[in-house]
């Protein structure tokens, strides 16, 4: 029997119809909507290898594998939820500015709907304009980061106060996160001074370095982010480099010696129960990326994600 419409759903096989996320179906009519897969194809903030832009596009595609449902959480969140994909925001390559007051624009027409995004970068840059638009609609946000570096550089050009390594010290001094609230983890690799991890541990961020994660394990990292926002507002942001790049190969600026998948699965399933208000997933960049397992990856993640707010609207958190 053939489908409804046969462009979308989760029955047909991953090489048939259009690569939506999850075959969700494109469409910018939001009401009704509880959550909207929004791509952000930006990389020129990146500082070593670009092809971010590209990330969004490789991620749906690799999320044609995802059956729907849920096993070890017990839930399919496109039953439990109405999720569209809402298609990319206007990007503009050579103006990081201009770009970022698109990104905030748009994703704050979406927020004012009440309805949830989930962002798929593009780089790291993204997460700034993205803050900006949640911050505007829930104050005293708290925040989420995993990632390989703090990306919390002053300028990593010389003048330039924007790139993918400067989003978080920028919102600090915008007041758009909390630092006694924001949580970094998987921080790990050289730095070219002592003095770039000052700034977060200076201004009181939870900082929790990939040595001190892994003694810990997967329960304690839990534990301590739960500990640090508590029941706030908090926002989810994503670098796939925190994961070790044997497993996601496929990013701009990869660190040895980090998490497995199986522990960043791990990592985000443990969110359950947290007042998270929005998400992104960034810096997947497929030019690198040797049989699409970092897509894979992220479009796993980011059904997790979905996952979790499913289990949120069903009340089972």
């Amino acid at each position: 029997m053939p489908t409804a419409n046969p462009a979308f759903g989760a029955d047909l096989e991953p090489f048939h119809g259009i690569t939506t996320f999850m075959r969700l179906p494109a469409s910018r009519a939001l009401e009704g909507v509880d959550a909207a897969i929004v791509g952000v194809p930006f990389d020129s903030g990146a500082s070593f290898r670009s092809g971010a832009r590209f990330g969004p596009r490789s991620i749906r595609e690799a999320s044609t594998m995802l059956w729907g449902y849920n096993r070890v959480l017990d839930v399919t969140p496109a039953q439990a939820l109405s999720i569209v994909d809402y298609g990319d925001v206007s990007v503009i390559p050579v103006d990081i500015r201009a770009t970022m007051a698109h990104i905030t624009e748009e994703v704050a027409e979406i927020l004012d709907t009440g309805v949830q995004v989930v962002a798929l970068g593009g780089d790291h840059s993204i997460s700034l304009p993205l803050l900006r638009a949640h911050a505007a609609r829930f104050p005293d946000l708290a925040l989420i980061h995993f990632d390989a570096h703090p990306d919390m550089w002053d300028e990593e050009f010389e003048g330039q106060p924007y790139s993918h390594g400067t989003p978080f010290r920028r919102a600090v001094e915008e007041s758009l996160i909390d630092p006694a609230a924001t949580v970094q983890v998987g921080i790990r690799g050289p730095l070219s001074e002592s003095a770039d991890i000052a700034y977060p541990l200076e201004r009181g961020v939870t900082v929790i370095p990939i040595e001190q994660a892994l003694a810990m394990g997967v329960p304690g990292i839990i534990e301590r982010m739960r500990g640090v926002v508590g029941q706030r507002p908090v926002y989810v942001s994503l670098d796939i480099d925190a994961v070790d790049p044997a497993f996601a190969p496929g990013t701009g600026t990869p660190e040895v010696g980090g998490f497995s998948s199986f522990q960043m699965l791990q990592l985000v399933r443990g969110l359950r129960g947290l007042n998270i208000v929005g998400f992104d997933l960034v810096e997947v960049s497929p030019p690198y990326d040797h049989g699409h397992i970092t897509a894979i990856l992220a479009a796993n993640l980011a059904f997790e994600f979905l996952s979790l707010l499913a289990l949120r609207k069903a009340g089972r958190d």
